[in-house]
């Protein structure tokens, strides 16, 4: 269990650099959003980017704290809305009309949800 939960952890950190590159100005708006803005995005998206940045944080510290990792423990709330969140996300990724997109961040965010779902039955 906890290798999956470092799994999760571990590839939880690339859309999360990714979205802090997007904050930042990055020209890799076709990775996100669908493509809507191949390019940079707007000032308001990006500090949107900011945000799911955090969440990504959260996210992973949820499923750490489930495997009993780390000093931070969180109700099981938190990592029932993270399993939620994550088969969402995957979903979206996967039925994304963005085909950079859904090459990138579908595999990625589906491996999240097996290593998500490790954490929960074990």
């Amino acid at each position: 269990m906890s290798t999956a939960a470092y799994a999760y952890a571990g590839l939880a950190a690339l859309p999360l650099a990714m979205q802090l590159a997007l904050a930042a100005g990055a020209p890799l708006g076709r990775y996100t959003l669908g493509g809507r803005f191949p390019g940079r995005l707007p000032p308001a998206f990006r500090a949107l980017a900011l945000v799911q940045a955090a969440l990504l944080a959260a996210m992973a510290l949820a499923v750490l704290a489930r495997a009993g990792i780390g000093p931070v423990v969180l109700p099981g709330w938190t990592f029932r809305a993270t399993l939620g969140l994550t088969a969402l996300t995957t979903l979206a990724n996967l039925a994304t009309p963005s085909v950079p997109e859904r090459r990138l961040w579908g595999p990625v965010t589906l491996a999240m949800l097996g290593a998500a779902l490790v954490v929960a039955l074990g």
